[in-house]
């Protein structure tokens, strides 16, 4: 294709995901009631703990800020129904460009890294309520706590999507492998690190208390981290191989 056909191709993909998008954040206009439900479900249990009389409640410090708040779960939730469309008007686009090895890896990365990021955005819900709760206990007793809706939910979007991508992580890791960038024994020789990190990050995410919680994520988090390593030496092993046989071919008789 000439330079003209691939700009009048990629504008037709972008248009028809932008359609998707837009279709998708309608849809998800009408269910931000239960969502907002679901989120904000951890100031209800602080305002349970702190007792009756106490001021705990989510707080809308505008006269816009309701509908910009459900304008921005409704873009993030649109954005989730309609990925199907626009990641496949994406992988249209590209892969007409890529060999036939490099769309099997494609799709395996697709394919392992979705599930892992579903998977990390469901364990940030999970501890979500026990970070609120953690913090409500700084706050002086006698006084009000009001969570700003706004401030709020993009601490909730903001942990969800870190949980997420620190799930992908050990995917990214294999990827940078396949690509020759990193070796998987480099990879196992950080795993004093990756173990200290782990253990922080679950032992911020879940509350003091809650040892079971703190090892279980720290746990998921460490064999995703051993698992990415022991894939990326797989596959140095089965590369050296290929590499001796193609010189012992080479090598002359």
């Amino acid at each position: 294709m000439s330079l003209g056909a691939h700009l009048v191709e990629l504008k037709r993909r972008l248009l028809i995901g932008a359609i998707a998008l837009v279709v998708g954040m309608v849809v998800a206009f009408i269910v931000t009631d239960p969502v907002l439900r679901l989120i904000t479900e951890p100031i209800r249990i602080v305002a349970e703990s702190r007792g009756e009389g106490s001021a705990v409640e989510l707080a809308f410090s505008s006269v816009t800020a309701g509908f910009d708040l459900r304008l921005r779960m409704s873009f993030a939730i649109g954005l989730l129904i309609s990925a199907p469309v626009w990641i496949w008007q994406v992988w249209a686009y590209i892969m007409p460009g890529l060999t036939r090895k490099e769309i099997r890896y494609t799709i395996g990365f697709v394919a392992a890294a979705v599930p892992l990021f579903f998977a990390g955005c469901a364990t940030g819900l999970y501890v979500m309520p026990n970070i609120v709760s953690l913090m409500a206990t700084f706050v002086p007793e006698g006084a009000a706590a009001f969570y700003d809706a706004i401030y709020y939910y993009d601490f909730v979007f903001k942990l969800l999507l870190f949980v997420g991508v620190a799930f992908v992580l050990p995917v990214f890791l294999v990827a940078l492998n396949l690509a020759g960038i990193i070796s998987g024994r480099a990879i196992l020789q950080g795993w004093r690190l990756a173990i200290i990190i782990a253990v922080v990050f679950a032992s911020l995410a879940t509350p003091p208390a809650d040892i079971a919680t703190t090892l279980l994520l720290a746990g998921i988090l460490t064999m995703l981290f051993f698992a990415a390593a022991g894939l990326s030496m797989l596959f140095d092993r089965r590369k050296a191989k290929r590499d001796a046989a193609f010189l012992s071919s080479e090598a002359p008789e």
